[in-house]
């Protein structure tokens, strides 16, 4: 009975995220359209990572929760550990809402850098560089807390950690080479994930 309340509390969830990245997705880029890109760091690697990612994020997931297909691979943890699922991905969403909603036009889905572009310090921003990154890194978590299957539930942990590897530097360096001692200062004094607990 509480693998279907878990797995109906990851679809809402799911389903919020997907509204969140569609607004901000359909808000943003609409304006930005016609800013000159100065700085495209997106690789083959990364854009293949991209598509790795997408099928722990949604293919599997979804898999799981509209078919039976991924059933022989379920298991049963003791119900507290399935509960702190929701609240995790709560902070997830919420994340990923504020990380949107503070870049603004800075936000692209592509790793780019516009014409005018500014570094965004406030916010989420104050404490941590890459608060998208965690919010996936949250969503990963609660996504095996609440889908009990050896495949659904660890597929974002396991896909998104290349992504998170290869394209965080990646990111870092062009913005370095941007903004320069501006954003080397910003690095010294926030986290990359997590914020910096000693400055």
């Amino acid at each position: 009975m509480l693998d279907s309340v878990f797995e109906v509390i990851f679809v809402i969830g799911f389903v919020v995220g997907c509204v969140i990245r569609a607004v901000y997705t359909a808000v943003y880029t609409r304006g930005c359209k016609q800013n000159t890109v100065t700085d495209v760091g997106e690789t083959g690697l990364e854009k293949l990572l991209m598509g790795l990612a997408a099928i722990g994020l949604l293919v599997l997931p979804l898999l799981y929760v509209l078919t039976p297909r991924l059933d022989f691979a379920d298991y049963h943890l003791p119900t507290w550990a399935g509960c702190p699922g929701a609240p995790v991905f709560a902070v997830a969403l919420w994340l990923l809402w504020r990380s949107h909603a503070d870049l603004g036009r800075n936000w692209s889905a592509r790793v780019e850098i516009r014409e005018g572009q500014s570094l965004v310090t406030d916010g989420v921003f104050r404490h941590i560089r890459h608060p998208m990154y965690a919010a996936h890194w949250l969503w990963a978590m609660a996504q095996a807390l609440l889908l009990q299957n050896w495949i659904a539930g660890p597929a974002l942990l396991a896909t998104f950690l290349p992504l998170y590897l290869v394209r965080v530097p990646r990111e870092e360096q062009m913005m370095l080479e941007q903004f320069g001692e501006e954003y080397r200062s910003y690095m010294s004094r926030t986290g990359r994930i997590m914020p910096r607990l000693s400055r």
